[in-house]
């Protein structure tokens, strides 16, 4: 078990510990996927023995599982970068994911709070797996057909959004991953005193969500969503696509029949989705305002920001107040738009 400061299972907490055997995985795993209380298996686990070792138990879990069982359920396999690269490649011939955490977003980051954990070698397992899935994908190989996922913790120390959205924006473009996920970092019992006292606000982990969001789906840049934070913090308040939207007044309000499907996709309240519903009725007709609700639930956060055939906005985009208005209550906050 590695030295990770921020958690409860590092090896110098005073836990206790409990591990599964294979056969014991492979059991529960098959009956409660014959009651359908599962539709797969999400497998991880802290070090026992040695990288290697630990590897090899949750490989053979994978592939009892598929041998043995004939196991057609989704397999995600957390896999270890300090293991013999053979065994993390035969991993993925077993699982229809594989990922490895990242843990920090910053090799400071990771040096401060987990010594033990050295980044390079993180990216170079990432690499290996990333080259093993294109290969496979060319050669029509069954090989992590789902590709790979990663992990940040977020708010253990204070690496602003900006640089961890960098971070992530890197493994997408470097290595194909498909998703980073982001968590909150939780205090834990008996903790070091480089640690912070208390939670990052759960919403700072949904704003990084949302411009993840951006980034994958929306043509947005890394640049573009720091310049609309304060110190490389995202605002709790709005989300991120409005955050930019209200420092870039002057490129709006955009014409819902004639602005390009990528202006489209930065007007607040419209999802992708939607954008392309929009795009594909206005060929065959001029669209209103009331065509526009149809297609989203966020309509008030668009309206000051769009104009149709029938409506242009009486809110002057340049009102002090224009922010405060559009800030919305936590139970209509959504990721997709």
């Amino acid at each position: 078990m590695a030295y990770c400061a921020y958690c409860v299972n590092r090896r110098s907490s005073n836990v206790k510990r409990a591990k599964f055997t294979v056969d014991e995985v492979v059991t529960l795993t098959i009956e409660f996927y014959k009651r359908n209380y599962i539709e797969g298996l999400f497998l991880s686990s802290g070090i026992i023995r040695s990288p290697d070792y630990t590897m090899e138990q949750m490989l053979l879990v994978a592939k009892k599982l598929r041998r043995d069982h004939g196991f057609r359920g989704y397999i995600h396999l957390k896999t270890i970068p300090e293991a013999s690269p053979w065994l993390i490649e035969e991993a993925g011939l077993w699982a229809d994911r594989l990922s490895i955490n990242l843990e920090l977003p910053t090799e400071h980051s990771l040096e401060r709070l987990a010594p033990e954990k050295d980044g390079a070698s993180i990216e170079g397992a990432m690499a290996q797996m990333f080259e093993r899935i294109e290969e496979a994908r060319e050669e029509r190989r069954h090989f992590s057909p789902a590709g790979q996922t990663t992990q940040m913790i977020v708010g253990a120390d204070d690496t602003t959004d900006a640089d961890v959205l960098r971070t992530s924006a890197k493994l997408y473009g470097n290595y194909a991953m498909k998703r980073v996920y982001y968590s909150a970092f939780s205090p834990i019992p008996d903790s070091s005193a480089i640690l912070p006292l208390k939670s990052p606000p759960l919403m700072r982990e949904s704003r990084l969500y949302q411009a993840d969001w951006l980034l994958r789906y929306y043509g947005f840049q890394v640049e573009e969503i720091a310049e609309s934070s304060e110190q490389g913090m995202l605002d709790l308040d709005v989300d991120p696509k409005l955050a930019w939207a209200l420092k870039n007044r002057h490129l709006f309000p955009v014409d819902v029949n004639h602005a390009e499907r990528e202006m489209l996709l930065r007007v607040p309240g419209l999802g992708a989705r939607a954008v392309d519903k929009l795009v594909a009725a206005r060929r065959h007709t001029t669209l209103r305002l009331e065509d526009v609700a149809r297609l989203t639930s966020g309509l008030k956060r668009a309206k000051p920001f769009l104009v149709t055939t029938d409506y242009h906005p009486k809110a002057r985009l340049d009102r002090q107040d224009l922010r405060e208005r559009l800030i919305e209550k936590p139970q209509q906050l959504s990721l997709f738009a």
